[in-house]
């Protein structure tokens, strides 16, 4: 075992000298300037500055505590912001923000108006592409390199891209490789392996990874001889590609297996110590001048560093408040029964539909808890699958699924659904396959940031054909909405649904069948229209409130289907000649509220609307409450939009 690998300490607050290193750089420059003697040190500062911080404002803990002695490693032996280090999904990039600039800054994580939880190039040039969603690191890297080959930069300008173990298993992650090997660049694609994803890695691929024959011996002798040739300058660049070929065919022949990097002949080294900070360091400087694609594959230990991290990484993935001394969660204080999560709705939902119905399956993409999947796979693990960070495979094997009599549920965060969109009319919508999406965080999520809402859903499947869209205002409708898509006569069928906790505590009602495209009155009035989709029916709610203290008369309508719209129903508001106010979770441009004008002028009436959601932007990160305000979608916001409009002053 590699020195520093069975290492296992509890960093705790010191309040006397709490940063000696860390709190003296304030750029990665600075970092180069200490001895490599004194990079354990910066380590353990970053590691318990983590610990202070995130234990009282949440985040992603466990990678990034895993990943410290890389970032370091990476700044260190690297000329950034000059050199390139592109981070994939981010989760493992604070340690990275702390030697950055943003050290003092770093109390603001995650908070409106602070630091982004994620690499961000509008925050930072050392943030060198944006990150969020997995699998895209090597393609953008590979596509730095390769612009920097084209613009003949001197000195060489070295490109590194940071992959986990669970991220290189994704589609795009083989595809950038695959181009890697045959396009002149010098990409440095680091895999760092902690066995360890949000939930448990699954795969062919995982499994490789874990039982990588490639020995400290054969590297070191590896290392050694490529040196000696080349200093004797019997070999050369230019010759590379067939003595690879050479010595991967050699040692396959030797060995009795092909390491699958290698046989697409890039070269690879390791599995190394990626929590040895001298043994990081003298491998980074190793493999820096090398020409062409390299892969340098580290294992580390998700939340190195904090035993209770290192005990349970998965539950420390993001772990909220915790007690620092003890590890301690600390949970939020309610008044009696709690309402539960909304992806808890679904998970034992799903589970009690599955017990009645055999052709129930469940489908995810890395995100069992996450989704609540996972209590499906508790109770019928053959007929649950989690095919990996994998959307797009994951829509076309439900796809298969359906073809052949199967009634999938595919559940899938709504901002990772957006990478499966071509599967969806391609390979479910065209063929009318009955596949259930259940679109997890729907709507703005809150902290994670742009990278992450779920805005875009109604907008990009309204338009496909055959698609069926709901939005449930709470539990029970959920429940309902569930119920109905078990039937098979129907073809696809997307269910969205917020991150969060519900509103009723007793939301186990007896399920019933709704008709498809059918929307509710939930209340009368007569000065204004308001049509909501999915809970903002409960924003609107309390914005109704105001307006009846203002002596506003309001008729509320629950859209429900925001596809197909209910006929019926738009024929009633139209009508009445009133002006209609449409609310919803996600983007204003092509989601419900162009619903409602496209039905409008479809039929001959020109009625005043006005479409409250989300808005042609981007949005950053806040609470859920406070970006709701910044969109003009809290209750007093459509309050004050509905009395402007009765009043004439918009």
């Amino acid at each position: 075992m590699e020195k520093g690998s069975n290492e296992t300490t509890r960093q705790l607050p010191d309040e006397t000298c709490p940063y000696p290193l860390l709190s003296k750089i304030d750029s990665p420059e600075d970092l180069r300037k200490l001895s490599p003697q004194q990079l354990q040190q910066v380590c353990a500062d970053i590691r318990k500055m983590l610990i202070n911080q995130l234990s009282g404002n949440p985040g992603h803990f466990a990678s990034s505590m895993g990943a410290v002695e890389l970032t370091v490693g990476l700044h260190y032996v690297f000329d950034t912001p000059r050199d390139r280090i592109v981070w994939d999904v981010g989760h493992q990039a604070y340690g990275h923000k702390l030697l950055t600039g943003r050290r003092d800054a770093f109390v603001t994580n995650r908070k409106l108006g602070g630091l982004s939880g994620f690499p961000n190039p509008q925050e930072s040039e050392y943030d060198t592409f944006t990150a969020g969603h997995a699998s895209n690191s090597i393609s953008a890297a590979l596509g730095m390199a390769v612009a920097s080959e084209l613009n003949d930069d001197r000195p060489r300008r070295n490109v590194v891209a940071v992959i986990g173990d669970a991220s290189i298993s994704g589609g795009l992650a083989f595809e950038g490789i695959n181009n890697a090997a045959n396009t002149p660049n010098n990409l440095l694609i680091i895999l760092n392996d902690n066995d360890m994803s949000i939930d448990r890695n699954v795969g062919a691929l995982n499994h490789y990874l874990t039982h990588v024959t490639t020995s400290k011996g054969y590297n070191t002798l590896r290392y050694s001889v490529y040196k000696l040739l080349r200093k004797l300058k019997l070999i050369s660049e230019r010759r590379k590609s067939s003595i690879l070929r050479l010595n991967n065919s050699l040692k396959s022949f030797i060995t009795h297996e092909q390491n699958i990097f290698e046989g697409l002949n890039i070269r690879y080294f390791g599995p190394f110590d990626g929590n040895d900070i001298e043994r990081v360091v003298k491998v980074l400087n190793d493999v820096k001048e090398m020409e062409g694609p390299r892969i340098l594959h580290f294992r580390t230990k998700k939340g190195k560093g904090y035993e209770p991290a290192e005990l349970d990484p998965a539950s420390w993935h993001a772990p909220g408040k915790f007690d620092p001394v003890t590890g301690k969660r600390i949970e939020k204080k309610t008044d009696g029964p709690a309402p539960i999560k909304f992806q808890d709705v679904f998970g034992h939902t799903l589970v009690e539909l599955a017990r009645k119905n055999p052709k129930i399956v469940g489908i995810t993409a890395a995100m069992p808890s996450g989704t609540s999947m996972s209590l499906l796979q508790k109770e019928f693990p053959s007929r649950t699958f989690d095919v990996g960070i994998s959307e797009g495979h994951a829509v076309t094997f439900s796809g298969g699924l359906a073809k052949d009599g199967m009634q999938p549920f595919c559940a899938i965060y709504s901002s990772f659904l957006q990478r499966g969109y071509d599967h969806i009319i391609h390979d479910v919508a065209i063929a009318g396959l009955p596949v259930t999406f259940c679109i997890d965080r729907a709507g703005l999520v809150g902290e994670d940031g742009m990278t992450h809402h779920g805005v875009f859903d109604l907008c990009y499947l309204r338009s496909i054909p055959n698609m069926i869209v709901a939005a449930p205002r709470d539990e029970e409708t959920l429940r309902n909405l569930m119920f109905t898509a078990q039937n098979a006569n129907h073809g696809p069928m997307a269910i969205r649904y917020p991150r969060g906790n519900g509103f009723n505590a007793e939301w186990q009602t007896p399920m019933r069948a709704l008709e498809i495209g059918k929307g509710e009155k939930l209340s009368d009035g007569s000065d204004v229209v308001i049509i909501s989709a999915g809970t903002m029916a409960n924003e609107v709610n309390r914005a109704i409130k105001i307006l009846q203290l203002a002596g506003i008369s309001v008729a509320h309508y629950d859209a429900v289907f925001i596809k197909p719209l209910d006929n019926e129903m738009m024929e009633e508001i139209a009508q009445k000649g009133l002006p209609i106010v449409t609310v919803e979770d996600g983007a204003i441009a092509g989601g419900l509220g162009s619903a409602v004008m496209e039905w409008l002028s479809d039929h001959g009436y020109q009625l005043q609307v006005k479409r409250i959601g989300v808005p042609d932007r981007f949005i950053a990160h806040g609470t859920v409450a406070q970006l709701r305000k910044i969109c003009g979608m809290d209750s007093d916001s459509i309050a004050n939009e509905i009395i402007k409009i009765k009043t004439g002053n918009e």
